[in-house]
């Protein structure tokens, strides 16, 4: 993995970096076990207790009417997971190593690599976690649930935009964070925690009044997680949210955070390290 090789052409080249991404995905996967299989069941628990969270909490305080008419269970993970996706992005980009990591004294490691795996690693996993959990409730409750979705590959694609979304503006910061660190560690604290309530995974976009609509449609998972319901549920048509708007603006900070990076990596220094 670590050898130094000068590809003859662009499709080794190409062939090169899809192996190191594959094995450095693998080893982000890893991270917080040992074992593989026990790593991914980690990661699995940890979204099936959110989910249960939510779902005690909303029934025991009676707040299953707020939700739309379908299958509740559809209702929470159209918000949990795009959420946890969103919110797993930015802290895996956030937490990559960057151009002083002792991983870029070898050969072959860049930044693009290391943050390109961070992000698939955050989406493999909670891709597994959903299809787990999607089985089990098929299994054991309600075995049309996925009749249920209306249009179940737009609701996938609603997910890879929160993935996509998370991660770009995760890169913005991570390109910020050798600069001021104490700054960056505070707004990824603040946004995470902000999109508990305006990520709107708790209530229907189109039941709030117009003078608060101002107050979420900032926050792109806003719209994901609003489109996704509106993919989901064939009677709830999404009024005050739009998936073009997630897409340019996450263009935007995938510009802004390459050229942060780029400018960033150039003047790296080791003392940054002592710092972070």
């Amino acid at each position: 993995m670590f050898q130094s090789s000068a590809p003859r052409n662009r499709t080794s080249s190409a062939l090169n970096i899809a192996e190191l991404i594959y094995h450095n995905t693998v080893r982000s996967v890893r991270k917080t076990h040992g074992n593989a299989f026990l790593s991914i069941a980690v990661s699995v628990f940890q979204s099936l207790m959110f989910v249960l969270f939510f779902y005690v909490m909303f029934s025991v305080l009676g707040m299953k009417s707020l939700a739309l008419r379908g299958d509740f269970v559809i209702f929470l993970l159209t918000g949990i997971f795009l959420f946890m996706t969103h919110n797993k992005s930015v802290g895996a980009v956030l937490g990559s190593e960057g151009p002083t990591s002792p991983m870029m004294q070898h050969g072959p490691m860049n930044t693009f690599i290391s943050i390109v795996s961070s992000m698939l690693a955050v989406l493999y996993i909670q891709v597994v976690a959903v299809a787990f959990i999607l089985f089990v409730y098929d299994v054991a409750m309600n075995p049309y649930v996925l009749t249920e979705i209306v249009e179940p590959m737009p609701v996938i694609g609603m997910l890879l935009l929160s993935w996509f979304s998370g991660g770009c503006i995760g890169l913005v910061l991570f390109a910020l964070k050798p600069w001021f660190p104490g700054f960056v560690g505070f707004v990824s604290t603040l946004y995470k925690r902000a999109n508990m309530i305006a990520s709107g995974k708790m209530f229907v976009a189109n039941s709030l009044p117009g003078f608060m609509i101002s107050m979420f449609d900032w926050n792109p998972l806003f719209h994901t997680i609003d489109q996704a319901r509106g993919y989901a549920f064939i009677n709830y048509v999404p009024r005050n949210t739009n998936w073009e708007y997630v897409v340019y603006l996450s263009l935007i900070f995938l510009m802004v955070g390459l050229m942060g990076e780029f400018y960033t990596r150039r003047r790296a220094s080791a003392s940054w390290s002592a710092r972070n």
